[in-house]
């Protein structure tokens, strides 16, 4: 079940075996940032540039519902370099396919540890989530709709300008690959 804030995109799927075996194959090559509120594998980077900012701007509403932000803006356009573990891997093929359609900013590997979830906010761009390991209580959450996204393949939008959040409510981890839409590729 899905509505005008997350829906599949029925254009592009790819095999979700082979994005599952290329993410415990990552697990083993590139460091996990463990931080507060985020756990992330990075996928691509700044050119020439090490650093990577996990975090960036986001806003929540407080308890008196006041609209707060929270980080530092991230220029999104700036990610256009992978990261050399994945070179000529799986991830290297889904970044080039959804290159075809979308500006795309950073593009990370998500983690959400059992029995956690994100706080409830918004971030200035859309994303794209790929599902790679899921469970029944992982659910996406986007003002009062809620639905579940299995790790099957498919690509799903996700209006992350609008209020949402992700919750692991299961007891193994969660794993969505995750691109920031910068924009739409002119398509003629």
């Amino acid at each position: 079940m899905f509505n005008d804030d997350i829906y599949d995109l029925s254009f592009i799927k790819f095999d979700a075996h082979t994005l599952l075996a290329a993410y415990i194959d990552l697990l083993t090559e590139v460091e996990t940032y463990t931080g507060e509120m985020i756990n992330a594998i990075s996928l691509n980077r700044i050119p020439n540039n090490e650093e990577v900012d996990q975090r960036g701007i986001f806003w929540i509403k407080d308890e008196r519902y006041q609209e707060q932000q929270r980080e530092k803006h991230v220029d999104e356009t700036a990610y256009t370099e992978l990261i050399p573990e994945v070179k000529d891997t799986c991830f290297e093929h889904v970044y080039n396919d959804l290159s075809e359609h979308f500006v795309l900013g950073r593009f990370r590997v998500l983690l959400l540890e059992p029995r956690t979830c994100l706080s409830y906010h918004r971030d200035p761009e859309a994303r794209l989530h790929i599902p790679i390991l899921t469970n029944p209580g992982c659910l996406f959450i986007s003002a009062d709709f809620c639905t579940h996204l299995p790790a099957d393949g498919r690509v799903y939008y996700t209006n992350t300008q609008k209020y949402h959040t992700a919750l692991n409510g299961g007891e193994s981890d969660r794993a969505h690959l995750v691109a920031t839409i910068c924009g739409l590729k002119n398509e003629n």
